[in-house]
Formats: C-alpha cells, sequence, structure tokens
C-alpha cells in the first residue's frame, strides 16, 4: 500500500503529447484488472436544513435518495463531462451518505468498480460532486449558503501503480 508521498512524482502529464497537445492517452496495451476508487465530499448547511433532510419531507422529496442516483448516473456520465476520460463499463457504484449533526454536514462517500484498463478515479469524484449537487439543488430554496468542501480521493486499486490511499 502506498501513500501519495511514497509515490515517484510524475515526470509529465499524460495527457500531452511531446508537442503539448492534448489527447485521450492510449491504454491499448494496459493490462486488464479489477479497478475500485473510493472518493468523499461533504456539504455544509443551516443545522434547520440538514433537520429537512433527515425528515425526508423536503418540498422536493427525499433529498438523500435522489441524490444517490443522481451520484450513480453521475458516474456513469463521466466520459460525457470529462472531456479526456474513457467511456467505461462500471461494474458497482456504491454511494454512502453520513448526516453529521455536530458538522451540520452531510458526509457522501463513493466506490466505483470496473474490470478495465484503465482506473475509476474520475467516475468517484464525479459522482461525490453529482450528489452533493443534486442535495444543493434540492434544498436551496430553504439554504443558499450550502457549501461542498473537502472532496477528494481517498483510495484507489488496481492497475500499473497498484494500490494508494491518501494520508490521513
Amino acid at each position: 500500500m502506498s501513500t501519495p508521498s511514497d509515490a515517484a512524482p510524475a515526470t509529465s502529464l499524460t495527457h500531452f503529447d511531446a508537442t503539448g497537445q492534448a489527447h485521450m492517452v492510449d491504454v491499448g496495451n494496459k493490462e486488464t484488472t479489477r479497478r475500485v476508487a473510493i472518493a468523499k465530499g461533504s456539504i455544509r448547511m443551516l443545522p434547520p436544513t440538514l433537520d429537512l433532510v433527515r425528515s425526508g419531507n423536503a418540498k422536493k422529496g427525499d433529498v438523500l435518495g435522489i441524490a444517490r442516483i443522481a451520484a450513480i448516473q453521475g458516474a456513469k456520465k463521466t466520459a460525457d463531462l470529462i472531456p479526456l476520460c474513457h467511456p467505461l463499463a462500471l461494474t458497482r457504484v456504491a454511494v454512502e451518505f453520513e448526516l453529521d449533526t455536530a458538522a451540520s454536514s452531510v458526509h457522501c462517500t463513493v466506490q466505483v468498480e470496473t474490470v478495465g484498463r484503465t482506473g475509476v478515479e474520475m467516475e468517484a469524484l464525479t459522482a461525490v460532486q453529482i450528489g452533493l449537487l443534486t442535495i444543493y439543488d434540492m434544498c436551496k430554496a430553504v439554504d443558499r449558503g450550502m457549501t461542498m468542501t473537502d472532496i477528494g480521493l481517498l483510495e484507489k486499486i488496481g492497475g500499473k501503480s497498484g494500490h494508494w490511499v491518501a494520508e490521513a
């Protein structure tokens, strides 16, 4: 298991060719392996807004249920949103929400999996963002000051670089 400080620094950005032009990375010769990525993020809100989310009685409906479906859809549509991402056949997308009364926040954790030639980090990160944005959209009528924070990759498994875990 490696951490960012253990990893060798990248010598070049893979999405640019020798002349500096953007291109989609050729993954045709890469080994097919099980790929997993776990990402997280949070949305802070006013305590009454969190109470509304918890109750399931928001005017637009079940906030977390709809945000879960949106996050899954976001993972599936990542290649449509991020120009140089490969379209992937995802084998699993799991979305979890945790209500944090002390921080007046909802924490979102997404695990995305595939068997393929490229990782699913972007799909996990996109899913987190779309899930949090959906919470914002559903609650903005009562709390426009919500903020999304601490979005990041927690872990990735598979591929040539192997297993990576974010430092705590």
